[in-house]
């Protein structure tokens, strides 16, 4: 069922600069998130196989670690 109203309320009304802003505020956060994402990933990645196991991770854990440290736990 779809519904459309008509008419202009202080609650529900948003202009487009509005929405314009609440996109590039999104766009910034997700930015950061991946640059955090891609960091711990390159930072993981380049550490030997010894340093790895030094800190108890398996090479094949590096990208779920980098998008938990990113993005939080899921």
């Amino acid at each position: 069922m779809t519904v459309t109203t008509y008419g202009n309320t202080a609650a529900t009304s948003t202009t487009l600069r509005d929405r314009i802003a609440d996109r590039l505020r999104l766009a910034r956060v997700q930015w950061g998130q991946w640059r955090v994402y891609r960091q711990t990933l390159n930072e993981l990645s380049a550490l030997s196989d010894r340093d790895l196991a030094d800190l108890a991770i398996a090479r094949s854990n590096i990208p779920w670690i980098a998008m938990e440290a990113a993005y939080g736990k899921q």
